[in-house]
């Protein structure tokens, strides 16, 4: 606020931290799947139905279509992450419950794949099919096209997700994998009635990207420039039917709604909201400088990002993830500064292969790091953000959180201590 007396004129670390934190929480409850899902599903007339949920998000919005469609539910099945679910909510319903490897997937997954497209291969005809499909659902099912084994599948996703491609990108190199992506389960479904219903963990809202595009739409884009040739040589074209199959596809939940919560819980307790509407997207170190550059001129208040970058990781990488990285890069360009906190977080409560949301970090976090023999710039050549980040006392572990929409910065600015 700009005003005398205004929270900014007096804030101090602990309350700063307990702001984000406060914030990060009101945005993640906005788009949990459970309520999302049934608030897309309120003014359905329920039928007869079969369901399949996949995703980080999987048993959350299967909870909520569960509880819209009560004895209408005639057979279902679930596929999340480890830990992502309870499987003994599921005992006693006509609902399957499983769970799988991400963001790399594993024996499981394409077990969970097969599975997958035996259930709906093998349902009655002409009965509906309610698809609810959350980020992480690519690795989560898989059926990979003829010749390509888990080893090599393995192989190219590790490769994938060190490459620093973009969602995008990356999702329709998996679609040319796989049997299931790209369409491939919508075709299974036959000629019965489908919709889909997302949580959105991708730039667009785009249902041909989300879960690699299950339900189709084709995607129009070509292969990304810059694959090695052992993975070309496992692709093959994405083709669309001759007369393609149509689903109902509705986004339910959206990194648009959980920055308006965020936004809107900042201004419920009469702070300035500078809401960013370009998305977060490529290198996360440059875009931590982007922030970094931001706030430095900009007014107090709260500032919000969204969005998804990428990191090219080198041959061996140490602990972290995207947003540990990008926290750690802007840590090291506030260090000394005693009015800027950031938070930098994953809303579905990890942070690439790790435990971790994030990380929260302000003008101390390098020189807590350093009492402990951390050295940034190492670290984050490294890609060992989350070994400085665990040192300084800065990260973030939320637990999953029944949610993906990508990730979110939340800054707050004060004005700086008297010298």
């Amino acid at each position: 606020m700009s005003h005398p007396g205004s929270p900014l004129n007096s804030v101090n670390a602990q309350a700063a931290r307990g702001l984000l934190l406060d914030l990060f929480q009101a945005a993640v409850a906005r788009v949990e799947g459970r309520a999302a899902t049934v608030a897309a599903l309120t003014d359905r007339v329920p039928s007869e139905t079969a369901l399949l949920a996949v995703g980080k998000a999987a048993d959350a919005m299967a909870r909520g279509a569960a509880a819209c469609l009560g004895d209408d539910l005639v057979t279902g099945l679930v596929v999340t992450k480890y830990a992502h679910g309870d499987a003994r909510f599921w005992r006693d319903t006509p609902v399957a419950y499983r769970e799988s490897a991400h963001p790399v997937p594993d024996d499981a997954s394409l077990a969970a794949g097969r599975v997958v497209a035996d259930f709906v291969t093998g349902l009655p005809p002409g009965l509906p099919l309610l698809c609810l499909i959350s980020g992480g659902a690519s690795a989560l099912v898989e059926l990979p096209r003829p010749g390509i084994e888990l080893d090599l599948l393995r192989r190219a996703n590790d490769w994938l997700l060190g490459s620093g491609l973009d969602i995008h990108a990356i999702n329709r190199v998996r679609q040319g994998m796989s049997q299931l992506k790209g369409g491939g389960l919508l075709d299974l479904a036959g000629s019965r009635p489908v919709t889909g219903c997302y949580i959105s963990d991708v730039a667009g809202d785009d249902p041909a990207v989300i879960g690699s595009g299950l339900l189709g739409p084709i995607p129009e884009a070509p292969l990304p420039r810059g694959l090695p040739d052992w993975l070309v040589q496992m692709l093959q074209p994405v083709v669309c039917d001759a007369k393609p199959r149509q689903a109902t596809r509705r986004i339910v939940a959206s990194l648009d709604l959980a920055m308006d919560a965020a936004a809107a819980a900042a201004t419920a307790r009469g702070m300035t909201v500078h809401r960013q509407r370009k998305p977060l997207a490529g290198d996360a170190a440059a875009a931590a400088q982007a922030i970094v550059a931001t706030l430095d001129r900009g007014a107090p208040g709260v500032y919000i990002w969204g969005g998804e970058t990428t990191v090219a990781l080198p041959p061996e990488p140490g602990r972290g993830g995207r947003n540990q990285h990008l926290a750690l890069v802007a840590a090291t360009a506030l260090a000394g500064r005693s009015d800027i906190w950031l938070l930098s977080a994953g809303t579905d409560g990890s942070d690439g292969p790790t435990g971790d949301a994030g990380a929260l970090v302000d003008g101390g976090t390098i020189a807590r790091a350093a009492v402990q023999g951390f050295e940034p710039l190492a670290c984050i050549a490294a890609a060992d953000a989350g070994s400085l980040l665990a040192a300084s006392d800065d990260l973030i572990n939320t637990g999953p959180t029944a949610t993906n929409v990508t990730d979110l910065v939340i800054a707050l600015k004060g004005r700086p201590a008297p010298s």
